[in-house]
């Protein structure tokens, strides 16, 4: 982390406090994420069926890796009947239930321990899922921008409009539409070995293979031009088009 100068890039795999630590003990650029707060967000619009499917897939497939789900948001038209076939799926495979208190109202008899205002932001990494009641499309949104990190969110609808607000507004480096969180990864994207999952903008976001990691290198190849015979009075002119 010292060698500022002789290493051009840290890509930290490991837990939330190690990466961390790297990103601010070295001035080398990092590559990689501190967080996966995912969310699935089940519209009122959505198949029954599939979004309990995916959400169960989401959490429990591999709950440790930070593109499994941690919150699950539902809209507020169809919670009275998604929460209960939605709970049913989820503690059957041994998934701890948490919720807001609307969602603790609706299972009252799955006993849910109540999620605090300040812990929507939790990375469980275990069979442990967060559950919010949302009134429509604008309060899920509003949920992912405030609490998420960025990394992976998904939209479970048939209502092509609402899928199409969801993959453009919310800021992640991976929106889904009808699939699991899980997929969010270098291999199942095609890249080959995964070198790195970044949430950052800029170069490289999302999941990251060997061409993630390739930059620019230009060359000029000339024949004795200078700069002065292309600027002024009577420049000569950039052609610029492919040669």
């Amino acid at each position: 982390m010292k060698l500022e100068g002789i290493i051009d890039l840290v890509i930290p795999r490991g837990s939330n406090a190690l990466v961390q630590h790297i990103q601010n003990h070295t001035n080398i650029p990092v590559l990689g994420h501190a967080d996966g707060v995912c969310h699935v967000y089940i519209d009122a619009a959505a198949d029954v069926e599939m979004a309990i499917a995916i959400a169960v897939d989401s959490k429990v497939q591999y709950p440790a890796v930070c593109n499994a789900v941690e919150t699950i948001l539902v809209h507020s038209e169809v919670a009275a009947v998604v929460l209960p076939a939605l709970a049913a799926a989820l503690e059957d495979k041994g998934v701890k239930l948490r919720g807001d208190a609307a969602t603790c109202d609706l299972l009252v008899r799955h006993n849910l321990e109540l999620v605090g205002e300040d812990e929507w932001h939790t990375e469980y990494g275990d069979l442990i899922v967060a559950i919010r009641v949302v009134d429509g499309l604008d309060a899920a949104l509003d949920h992912i921008e405030r609490f998420g990190s960025h990394h992976t969110d998904a939209i479970v609808t048939d209502d092509a409009v609402v899928a199409g607000r969801f993959l453009d507004e919310v800021d992640s480096a991976n929106v889904l539409h009808n699939c699991s969180t899980r997929f969010s990864d270098g291999f199942r994207y095609g890249f080959g070995s995964e070198v790195g999952i970044s949430t950052n903008k800029l170069h490289a976001r999302g999941p990251v293979g060997l061409d993630g990691l390739v930059t620019y290198k230009y060359r000029l190849l000339g024949s004795g031009q200078v700069v002065k015979d292309y600027a002024g009075q009577g420049a000569r002119p950039f052609k610029h088009v492919r040669l």
